[in-house]
């Protein structure tokens, strides 16, 4: 029984490091395009390459974290990545160029793509295993709670105080996120035998991964543009008054779904939660393209949530179970690294198409692609997994 037992201080630890460094992260993703623009004077076509640099810089160094999870001290890596994140955290607060912003971006990007990787791998070994979709569910609700509380605190602050106050808010949350990281206990991994050379990319990326990690990149493109654009697109549409309450009702619906999603998933499978999930999203956000009153406004984040909540996580889930055990922490990084590779590229690519149109047809466009998220998790995933049980039924008979 107690190697069922899924709640514990550990668990809990990491759980609220990693809330941490996502309220963080998802403070300075809604706050900084209004600081480019208004504070730095930039352009509106700078403000998605603050978010894409950033998460670069992520994508750059999750395979090497994976790796390194793998081959040296896990408590060391923690430790080491929440301390620069932290650091560059505080440096916001000497910025005044956008030149400084964007290195400061870079580094912190770096900083994130350890810590959020080695926070997500180490979770694992905490969960028991037949809990594991109901365990990585729970993680995934403490980054769902950061998804709005940071945007909330974040433009509260910028409305009623200023960027100043913002920057050192981030500071102490940082600190945070390092405090509960070091708290935790983190389970010894155990030593393989190096079978791959040093430049073999399997030391890097875990391929079973990467079927559904395609349809986790398609699900992060297209959210890019709401965690980017949308206190610009009420402000553009006469809601700004209301911009904050989206992420309220978004982390509402995702925390009322969460209970039962990862339950389900462990007893029905990924499919029950996957296809309703995506078209939640694809409808919400085509529909967030033509709202024109706060209450179809809100109501649109209540359609996107429930649709992520069911997403996200099962997503995560299958692509570490696609994984050998020894290797779960390559597989984690691997489905990060397309899905903040998606987030990036949708946050710039949508960016230029808001830039050079007009943010209705942006959030249009981004409900259309996630239509893609359908096609490659029936074709790269669920198709190919009839062959798969066919196989296993003949070898047992």
């Amino acid at each position: 029984m107690e190697k069922e037992r899924l709640w514990n201080r550990h668990f809990l630890s990491i759980c609220f490091s990693s809330f941490f460094i996502f309220t963080t992260f998802y403070i300075l993703v809604v706050t900084l395009p209004s600081f480019v623009l208004g504070e730095l004077k930039g352009s509106g076509q700078n403000i998605g390459l603050v978010t894409t640099v950033f998460v670069i810089a992520a994508v750059i160094v999750r395979p090497l974290t994976g790796r390194w999870l793998d081959e040296i001290s896990r408590k060391g890596i923690i430790a080491g990545s929440l301390l620069l994140f932290a650091v560059c955290s505080v440096l916001y607060l000497l910025v005044h160029s956008y030149g400084m912003l964007l290195a400061l971006r870079f580094v912190h990007g770096i900083s994130f793509g350890i810590a959020a990787t080695a926070t997500s791998a180490v979770v694992l070994d905490l969960i028991p295993e037949k809990r594991k979709g109901e365990g990585i569910g729970y993680f995934t609700l403490f980054m769902s709670l950061a998804m709005v509380i940071g945007p909330y605190i974040g433009l509260t602050i910028t409305e009623y105080l200023s960027y100043r106050v913002l920057f050192a808010a981030i500071s102490v949350f940082a600190v945070l996120a390092g405090v509960f990281g070091l708290l935790a206990q983190i389970p010894p991994r155990v030593s393989r035998p190096d079978t791959l050379g040093s430049w073999n990319i399997r030391r890097y990326f875990e391929f079973k991964a990467i079927p559904v990690s395609l349809s986790g990149f398609v699900l992060a493109f297209a959210y890019g543009s709401m965690s980017t654009f949308i206190s610009v697109y009420a402000k553009s549409i006469g809601l700004g008054n209301v911009a904050s309450y989206f992420f309220i009702v978004f982390a509402a619906l995702v925390l009322i779904s969460r209970p039962f999603t990862g339950r389900l998933y462990d007893r029905r499978g990924a499919h029950i939660l996957v296809y309703p999930g995506i078209l939640l999203f694809m409808i919400g956000m085509i529909w967030l393209s033509r709202v024109t009153t706060a209450p179809a406004f809100l109501a649109t984040a209540g359609l996107v949530g429930l649709g992520y909540g069911a997403i996200l996580p099962s997503f995560q889930t299958l692509a570490i179970q696609s994984a050998p055990m020894h290797r779960r922490a390559l597989a984690t990084s691997t489905y990060f690294v397309l899905f903040d590779l998606g987030f990036g590229l949708g946050s710039y690519l949508l960016g230029i198409i808001a830039a050079r149109t007009d943010y209705r047809k942006m959030y249009l466009c981004a409900g259309l692609i996630t239509s893609l998220a359908l096609i490659f998790y029936y074709f790269l995933h669920h198709r190919l997994q009839k062959p798969v049980k066919e196989s296993a039924l003949e070898s047992l008979s």
